[in-house]
């Protein structure tokens, strides 16, 4: 039903779009490839993808009908994986395919613009990024989101009661959603907010969690406070969002229960901004040591860490996937560790990793390409040269010389 209400606004939206959606045969020949799962590289690779999928690695042979795309030695390696965004428009969706994300998972909208994205992708009608989908968040006070169905119009007094928690993730269940997303404490962002108070109970996350589990939704929980934090994972959750004043027993818990991190760094330490609130600015000098060694302890104990920007890809913010893998280099992982966390670790998370986060054979051809071994040089990410989403070409730069 999701998808059949959805064909008109394809339509009409993709009559506006300037991204080239042609779904060809690829040979991407001459490729120094990380495939995401081994710590190597594999030298003068060449790759063949047809039907949204990768075809075959290691040709020898180009077969007739496929476009040949020379990558000219630079380094073939999976798109990345953003597993807090909230992206909710085309042009954002392209700015974070051009950075080299090629997957997405919604941290919620204000009206299931989300949804709308994803279904485009899978009709082929644009290259993605894939897109999982949250919907409207599960919080007391529902915003400008009250007017995205009106079964949620008579909850403007706030979302409290077990049957208001239901109601919201039931709305979101009928309107097509791959993910719950609720809160354990209150935001960073706002200057009369404290990131450390609690919001919701274990008592009313626990509703949340099994109303979403009658869907077969799992739930991410925004929490920076340990209290909130805390609750969210005794009530099942399968993610933390941000975690920022995790206690070490809070991480011990996260590591028994296979609860996962997404720490969203990059954007706290954008709240030391000057176009910010000199609250939110001294909140977020005083947030980044915090987090930092939340992130090392977390690590060290093996608590599952992936990585989540949590902006919208807007043109006035650098806040990117690339400077949080580079950010949790610089905190103690490898780089084949930080590299697996925007890849194949975050696929995991997201419950997609038959299908996305590696380069092999079978999998969507979800690739990019960068100058220099991301092994070595972790700061390479923050120049994609090509990107290809679902076997699409959505990004090519190279080559850079002019044939006679």
């Amino acid at each position: 039903m999701i998808k059949a209400r959805l064909l008109p606004l394809i339509a009409l939206v993709m009559t506006a779009s300037n991204v080239d959606a042609r779904d060809g045969s690829y040979a991407l020949m001459n490729a120094k490839m990380f495939d995401g799962v081994s710590e190597h590289i594999t030298e003068n690779v060449t790759v063949l993808v047809s039907d949204g999928k990768i075809e075959a690695i290691g040709a020898r042979r180009v077969p007739d009908g496929y476009d040949v795309i020379d990558v000219e030695g630079n380094y073939l390696m999976p798109g990345m994986i953003d597993v807090h965004t909230h992206i909710d428009s085309l042009d954002r969706a392209k700015r974070a395919l051009d950075s080299g994300v090629t997957t997405v998972r919604s941290a919620s909208v204000s009206a299931f613009q989300d949804v709308g994205l994803r279904e485009l992708v899978h009709a082929g009608q644009i290259p993605g990024p894939d897109v999982v989908a949250a919907g409207v968040f599960v919080t007391p006070d529902l915003g400008p989101a009250l007017l995205s169905d009106p079964r949620l119009a008579g909850l403007h007094d706030g979302v409290h009661s077990d049957e208001d928690l239901r109601l919201v993730v039931q709305v979101n269940a009928d309107r097509g959603v791959d993910v719950i997303k609720t809160r354990g404490t209150q935001r960073a962002g706002l200057p009369y907010t404290d990131p450390r108070q609690q919001v919701y109970t274990e008592r009313q996350l626990r509703v949340i969690v099994d109303e979403a589990a009658r869907h077969d939704l799992p739930v991410m929980v925004h929490a920076h406070g340990d209290e909130g934090a805390r609750a969210a994972i005794m009530a099942g959750a399968r993610s933390i969002e941000h975690g920022t004043y995790l206690s070490t027993e809070s991480l011990a818990l996260m590591k028994e229960r296979g609860t996962w991190l997404v720490p969203t760094w990059i954007t706290i330490e954008d709240l030391d901004e000057e176009a910010n609130n000199y609250v939110l600015r001294l909140r977020g000098m005083y947030m980044l040591p915090q987090l930092e060694s939340v992130i090392r302890e977390a690590h060290a104990m093996g608590v599952k860490i992936v990585t989540g920007a949590d902006n919208s890809y807007e043109e006035t913010s650098i806040n990117r996937i690339s400077l949080e893998v580079e950010a949790f280099v610089n905190f103690g992982m490898t780089h084949f560790e930080a590299l697996q966390a925007a890849t194949v670790s975050a696929a995991e998370l997201l419950q997609v990793d038959d299908r996305t986060g590696r380069i092999a054979e079978g999998y969507e051809a979800d690739m990019i390409v960068v100058p220099a071994n991301p092994l070595e040089e972790i700061k390479a990410l923050q120049d994609v040269l090509l990107v290809m989403s679902n076997g699409q070409l959505a990004l090519k730069r190279i080559p850079f010389g002019v044939a006679d």
